[in-house]
């Protein structure tokens, strides 16, 4: 076994680590943390790393998984909705950025084929990069942040015919017209398909395995199906991205891609960090040092081409100015298929090894730079226009601003302050059920395939996935929520959901079911609010109906139950406890109970008489509140009420006197 890649993942992840802790003190983003560790660990650097294609091969996974998240959160119909941007918008970028570099490039002397092939590599930008922020930023679906992923998603379709591309610069002619025709029937192809297996063959599968109840299976068919979608689009001479972005598509089109993407994400978080590394070490810090005036120049000018070119396009799709400043700002960064390309034209000497290190330096620049970009686009792009447009110009499109966000605020109405019930359980169910009636907004999170589809076809608001996972938890905006109820009965996972919701919420109110009493110390200590033990709720059910019986007051077994509920059930499990329960509810039972007799046969001496006549008040001294006669209760009751056989005598008396009336009707029955 080759150990040396194992080495230099401890390498890799140890500096990673320590940067990251140095950066967090200065809320700088990981990306950067990644791609110094790169930088430092790498060749020109301390030469810790010589498994360069091993760390390529590790990238391209994360790219993949990242792609594949991408895909799920947009779904087919939100990529139908910017199909218009995607085609449209990418190549109007890419077609702009290529005739503008290109004059450029003639301008400063090179020769046509050079100058359209350093075009290529400027009109790329980082998918990575891009998408990663994006989604950390939860801006996937914010207007520029849809328009980002369709001129990327065209980029990434773009590079296989600026590949087929290169050897006719180079001056090797071929068949490309050709070529490009076979890419796009291969293309269309992988739609059809894509289609096909989003309503057919995908969430039969899924079914079939989310039956099982295991969730190793249901990992390893969400994996196989990223790599199988992935490795037929790369037959088919597309790039893997792209096939990971439509098996995201596809999943996304089930009911379990939010569980998907949770179980996703975290080897999209490792691998994806060998890509930053990886690009880390590209940079030759040597060159870097000697030439870097000529590089920050380089940077700078790459910079405003490229938001130029950008912020243009999106004008001219009638976009407001707002977001193509903020689009552009996101897609400065030179792309990772840049790379691939530009050692493409170094081998057909389209480009120097000089040229070369100019660009890679540049390129891992913009890419730093990307996360402040981004992380500032609202304040930068609020300055630009104030800056830049004429104050009548800047007043009108601020009040068509305000105007579109008061129309937004109307129309969009996103989950807050609602109910989270965790499980759709007897208890969950009941809890939903209330919410229902009461019209309380809820949502309900359930991992059991058959009791989600049973509440998901009776109309409940309800969502596969378990509620430990963080992606879960953020769905059902669980930082919003007022009220989360854990109504399930795995007192491992209960603790482990009440640890992810306080990760994210400090303000939810937590409400646990919990089987025993002893879980309740452990619970509270995690960060529940309350929790409610079955077996003492029980307790306190039986308990409440023998009160009733001894006829204490409703409202003072109601202060008494709620100081026992109070003090976390103490009084039941404790011996001795009883004795801190305050003066004023102690419990005074009444020597009167209530109780009811049959009055079964006609021979019995009180039949046909009246109350008076019977002398169950005078001998007795027994009260009749009430007879139930048939399906009817007589309540008006008179000294001169008869009894009849078959009634139901609602008496109320001493216990003993109530006994002898007992004793005294079944006498007389024998």
């Amino acid at each position: 076994m080759d150990i040396n890649i194992l080495k230099e993942a401890v390498f890799i992840f140890g500096a990673s680590i320590l940067i990251f802790l140095a950066f967090q003190r200065f809320s700088l983003p990981s990306v950067l943390a990644y791609m110094l560790a790169g930088m430092l660990l790498g060749g020109s650097g301390l030469g810790l790393i010589k498994s360069s294609h091993q760390m390529e091969l590790f990238a391209e996974v994360g790219i993949i998984f990242l792609l594949f998240i991408i895909g799920i959160e947009f779904s087919i119909k939100g990529l139908l909705r910017i199909g218009r941007a995607v085609f449209l918008g990418g190549s109007l970028q890419v077609g702009f950025t290529i005739l503008i570099v290109t004059m450029i490039g003639l301008v400063f002397g090179l020769a046509a084929p050079k100058s359209v092939f350093l075009s290529f590599l400027i009109a790329l930008s980082s998918t990575a990069i891009v998408l990663k922020l994006l989604q950390e930023k939860g801006m996937t679906t914010s207007p520029h942040g849809k328009l980002s992923l369709a001129i990327l998603i065209f980029q990434d379709i773009i590079i296989i015919p600026m590949i087929l591309l290169v050897p006719i610069l180079a001056g090797n002619g071929g068949n490309v017209g050709l070529e490009l025709l076979l890419m796009l029937l291969k293309f269309a192809a992988v739609l059809v398909a894509l289609y096909f297996l989003s309503r057919t063959v995908v969430p039969i599968i899924l079914d079939r395995v989310i039956k099982t109840r295991s969730r190793e299976l249901f990992l390893l068919t969400i994996v196989t199906t990223i790599f199988a979608v992935a490795w037929m689009t790369h037959e088919l001479g597309l790039s893997l991205a792209i096939g990971a972005f439509f098996a995201g598509l596809i999943i996304s089109e089930s009911d379990y891609s939010h569980q998907a993407t949770a179980n996703v994400l975290p080897f999209r978080e490792l691998f994806l960090s060998f890509f930053f590394v990886s690009v880390g070490m590209l940079l030759d810090l040597s060159f870097f040092f000697e030439h870097i005036l000529a590089i920050v120049a380089l940077t700078l000018a790459l910079l405003v081409v490229k938001t130029l070119i950008v912020f243009l396009t999106i004008i001219l799709l009638r976009y407001p100015v707002r977001t193509a400043l903020m689009t552009a700002l996101a897609l400065f960064p030179v792309g990772e298929f840049s790379f691939l390309l530009a050692s493409v034209g170094l081998r057909s000497d389209l480009i120097t090894n000089e040229v070369y290190q100019y660009f890679l330096a540049s390129s891992i620049i913009t890419m730093g730079l990307t996360p402040f970009l981004m992380g500032y686009a609202e304040p930068i792009s609020d300055f630009l226009i104030r800056s830049l447009l004429p104050r009548k110009v800047r007043r009108r499109l601020m009040s068509f601003r305000a105007l579109r966000k008061q129309h937004e605020a109307e129309t969009h109405h996103e989950m807050a302050d609602h109910l989270v019930v965790v499980g759709f359980g007897v208890n969950g169910r009941n809890v939903a059920k209330a919410a229902t009636e009461t019209g309380i907004p809820f949502i309900v999170v359930e991992l059991d395939p058959d009791v989600y589809k049973t509440a998901r076809d009776a109309g409940v608001p309800v969502l596969f996935g378990d509620a430990a996972d963080e992606i879960i938890l953020q769905h059902v905006k669980i930082q919003k929520a007022r009220v989360a109820v854990i109504a399930i009965s795995d007192p491992d996972s209960t603790k482990k959901i009440i640890t992810q919701m306080r990760m994210i919420s400090e303000t939810v109110h937590i409400i646990v079911r919990a089987r025993y009493v002893e879980e309740i110390a452990d619970i509270l200590r995690i960060g529940a609010d309350e929790v409610i033990p079955e077996e003492f709720e029980t307790s306190i059910e039986v308990f409440t109906r023998v009160l009733n019986h001894y006829l204490i007051p409703y409202d003072k077994i109601q202060s008494f139950i709620s100081h026992i509920r109070a003090h976390n059930y103490e009084m039941l499990c404790a011996p001795g406890s009883a004795e801190n329960c305050p003066p004023h509810l102690k419990l005074h039972i009444p020597e009167m109970v209530i109780a009811t007799l049959p009055v079964q046969r006609g021979g019995n001496k009180i039949v046909g008489r009246t109350l008076r006549e019977s002398g169950l008040r005078s001998r007795y001294e027994v009260t009749v509140l009430a007879i139930r006669r048939g399906q009817q209760y007589i309540t008006n009751i008179s000294p001169d009420t008869t009894i009849e056989t078959d009634d139901m005598l609602y008496l109320f008396g001493h216990p003993e006197n109530i006994a002898k009336v007992n004793s005294f009707l079944l006498l007389e029955e024998v």
